[in-house]
Formats: structure tokens, C-alpha cells, sequence
């Protein structure tokens, strides 16, 4: 549809507004950057601000998870043997035991939160039902080698350090992003073109800015993801060392699987998640489940299993 001039001097006006407003930010940007203090010092305080606000989340995320889960601890009167087990592995990792807990999660499974001292072990119910007592061991050895390596603390700090990296980047790019939106409500309108046409470019605008940011975050994203892998990997080995039965934790492995699929955003906190797709499992927070069972079979050969830990 062809605009006349006052609808050119809208287009014109919305581009001279978000050209000011993405200079005054540059602006800011400018000023900041100008009084910016030791470069040593704000790495220092940036890094000092990112783990305290990631161990304030670790120590009181814990709680919230547990309360989202409905789990309520398993007195030990009701379990005695669970606790005599998990007491015993505790003690050869040289942790606390953990605090025992049960709930009916969207999957047959069971995690780990919190550390060496302060640790929970939210179990499934469904577990006591499907699983041996060997394979149920092996279950409990890989969650509690969770806790001796403070697996949840590093996590949550690699969560809060991409998240402070992620806001870093929207400020810097914030003139791009104006500029950019001002661009595109101004063609939009020069065009006439609807209001959901004039959305769907200020949009696209907005995402080309942003994939800037997104190929930065990208490559943070897969380390954290590359390294939470190993340390699920890590927690197998320490489990298999702890029973001396890698064939109980395949098989417990496998049981779950078969069981279900994780989903939701307690997914990376569980045994496995969905591992299908080259991209998927680029970001996946735990090997293929395949893989790792097919790496403890091997291992069952391994007259070295047993070692102690």
C-alpha cells in the first residue's frame, strides 16, 4: 500500500528516535568505559559478584528443588537398609550421608543436590520397585560421587557465569540492537506494511543483532555441557570403584531408559536426558545413555573394577 508524506515523516521520525536513542547508549557505553577502573580489578569484581551470587543459588536452590519435586525425607526406621547403604558408600567417599528423600517425579529416576556436607538424594519411588538391590546400589554410589565432587556447585556456577556473560553482551550490544529496531520500523512503515508484518521484521531485526550474541554464548555453552559429560562419566567410574559391579549400574542404567524420558526443567539433573541429534547432544548435559552403558559392559571385563576409592 502506498504511503503518503506524513506516513514518510513517521518513518523518518521513528528512524531519527531510535537513532538517538542507540547513540545515547553508545554514549553510556563510552562513558563507562572511559572512567573504567584496572582491567585486573574488574575481572576480579565481575568474577567475585558471579560466584557469590552462584553459591547464594547453590545453597538455596537446594531447597526449592526439593519443595518442586514434593519429596519428603525417608525416615530411617521406614528404609533401614537404603540408609545403612547409603551411610556406607557415604563414608568411604568421606562425605556426610545425604539426606534421604523420595518423591514421584515425571520419570523413574534419582538425583543429587547440594555438597559434601549438606547433600540431598531425591529418589523415585518406582525405584525401589524396579530395581535390584545391586543395581539400586550402583545408583546411589554414582549419585553420592556427585556430591563428593561439589558436581552441583560447579554447575550452578557455570550457569550464573554464563548468565552474567549473557547480560554483559546485551549491554554492550544495546546501540546495535536500537539502531536495528529503528531501521526496521521505519522501512516497515515507509512500506506499509501491517502491524503484524511491522512485528515480524522488528523481530527479525532484533534476532540478527542477537545471533551475535547467541554464537558467543554458543561455544560457553557447549564447554559447560562438554564438561558436566565428563563429570557424569567420572561418576560412573567412581560408582563402579565404590561396588565393583559396573554390570548392576548398566543394568540399572538400562531399566530407566526403558522406563521413560526425561523432560522439563529438572531434566539435566537426572540420570539421562535425550541425547538423539548431532546439535542435541552437542548441549546435552549427559553422554548418550548407550554409550554409557556399553562403556561400564566393557568394564565388567576389567579385572581393575574393583579398586577402592
Amino acid at each position: 500500500m502506498e504511503r503518503g508524506p506524513v506516513w514518510l515523516f513517521a518513518a523518518l521520525a521513528t528512524l531519527v528516535f531510535y537513532a538517538a536513542a542507540a547513540a545515547l547508549a553508545w554514549a553510556a557505553l563510552a562513558v563507562v568505559w572511559s572512567h573504567r577502573p584496572d582491567p585486573v580489578a574488574t575481572v576480579l569484581v565481575v568474577a567475585g559478584v558471579t560466584i557469590a551470587f552462584g553459591y547464594g543459588s547453590y545453597r538455596f536452590g537446594t531447597r526449592a528443588i526439593v519443595e518442586s519435586l514434593g519429596a519428603e525425607p525417608l525416615a530411617p526406621q521406614c528404609s533401614p537398609e537404603l540408609h545403612r547403604r547409603v551411610a556406607h558408600l557415604s563414608n568411604r567417599l568421606d562425605i556426610e550421608p545425604p539426606t534421604v528423600c523420595v518423591a514421584r517425579m515425571e520419570m523413574p529416576n534419582a538425583l543429587a543436590l547440594g555438597g559434601r556436607r549438606d547433600g540431598v538424594l531425591v529418589l523415585d519411588v518406582r525405584l525401589f520397585r524396579l530395581l535390584s538391590g545391586p543395581e539400586l546400589e550402583g545408583i546411589l554410589a554414582h549419585e553420592l560421587a556427585h556430591l563428593r565432587a561439589r558436581d552441583g556447585l560447579v554447575g550452578t556456577l557455570g550457569a550464573t557465569a554464563t548468565s552474567t556473560v549473557a547480560r554483559l553482551l546485551g549491554l554492550l550490544l544495546l546501540p546495535a540492537a536500537l539502531l536495528a529496531v529503528g531501521v526496521a520500523r521505519s522501512l516497515a512503515l515507509a512500506r506499509g506494511d501491517s502491524p503484524a508484518e511491522m512485528e515480524a521484521t522488528t523481530a527479525w531485526a532484533q534476532a540478527a543483532v542477537g545471533s551475535l550474541a547467541v554464537v558467543l554464548l554458543f561455544g560457553l555453552t557447549a564447554l559447560l555441557r562438554a564438561y558436566s559429560r565428563r563429570r557424569e562419566l567420572a561418576a560412573d567410574d567412581t560408582a563402579v570403584e565404590l561396588t565393583g559391579n559396573p554390570r548392576a549400574l548398566a543394568s540399572a542404567l538400562a531399566t530407566i531408559r526403558r522406563a521413560s524420558t526425561p523432560s522439563g526443567p529438572l531434566a539435566q539433573l537426572y540420570i539421562h536426558g535425550d541425547e538423539t541429534g548431532t546439535l542435541t547432544r552437542l548441549l546435552a548435559t549427559h553422554p548418550p545413555m548407550d554409550e554409557r552403558i556399553e562403556r561400564l559392559r566393557r568394564r565388567d571385563s576389567d579385572p581393575r573394577r574393583g579398586r577402592q576409592v
